[in-house]
């Protein structure tokens, strides 16, 4: 049997990790040819819908290449890439994704030796897990179903938000001149993404055909009090509606133009 090759995708910055692997091409140094390079201007380029993307198109792993703290040429890309990064991984646990499928590196211009071990290391781990469980003909669709809630739950705003932000509440003081512990933002990020997940898996089975609440919490084995607090707020949202009513039961369908799958 032919062993297992993995699929990985990297995205390198232009500047620092991009030019690392340019240096390990010129310099000789040997890893496996399994990675895809994507170059970006910075890895605080990076979208957590990208890296979603590339795993339910079939990515065995991602790796973000970035310059190490303190010399990204755009001051804090890589410190906001760093904070997007624990983000995803928690995504991908949530979706049953190992979130060891997703690496982040510091690689300087100069570290092309560097860049050869960490893909060497990196192709390692992954195929140690193994191939991705939504590629190939027979993918895991619970998986798959996850992995759609979850790039649709990154685009959230609220989610960005906190990304995006924590940086400055973590770090820096606010107009009240306080800082926010690192411990209360994990609760918030943790809470947002399970939040998040749960009203778009909600969108997902609505979208085709209307779903009751009981119907959704039998499905998706969250209690039914908690469903009906989510469709609460995703009418007020505008991206779910009351399609009717069978017998006593109402019955609701998601705004199909605002759901993708």
């Amino acid at each position: 049997m032919k062993a297992f090759e993995p699929k990985i995708v990297g995205f390198l910055c232009n500047w620092c990790s991009y030019a690392g692997a340019d240096l390990a091409g010129v310099s000789r140094f040997q890893y496996p040819p399994n990675i895809r390079i994507v170059r970006v201007m910075c890895s605080g380029r990076v979208d957590p819908l990208f890296v979603i993307e590339m795993f339910i198109q079939g990515a065995d792993g991602v790796l973000i290449g970035g310059c190490h703290p303190g010399d990204c040429h755009y001051m804090e890309g890589n410190y906001h890439t760093e904070r997007r990064v624990k983000m995803l991984k928690k995504v991908l646990a949530k979706s049953g994704l190992e979130p060891e499928r997703l690496s982040l590196e510091w690689i300087a211009a100069s570290e092309g030796e560097r860049f050869a071990k960490t893909m060497r290391d990196f192709t390692e781990q992954v195929r140690s897990l193994g191939p991705n469980p939504v590629a190939g003909e027979k993918p895991n669709l619970l998986i798959m179903e996850s992995l759609y809630a979850a790039r649709n739950a990154v685009e959230d705003f609220r989610l960005r938000t906190l990304v995006g932000k924590e940086l400055a509440l973590v770090e820096k003081e606010n107009v009240y001149d306080e800082k926010i512990p690192q411990e209360r933002i994990d609760e918030l990020m943790e809470n947002a993404i399970d939040e998040e997940l749960v009203r778009t898996r909600i969108l997902l089975l609505a979208k085709d055909k209307p779903q009751s609440v009981k119907g959704l919490a039998d499905k998706m084995k969250v209690p039914s009090r908690d469903i009906l607090k989510h469709i609460v707020t995703l009418r007020d949202r505008n991206l779910i509606r009351l399609e009717g009513i069978e017998g006593t039961t109402p019955m609701y369908l998601a705004q199909t133009q605002e759901v993708e799958a």
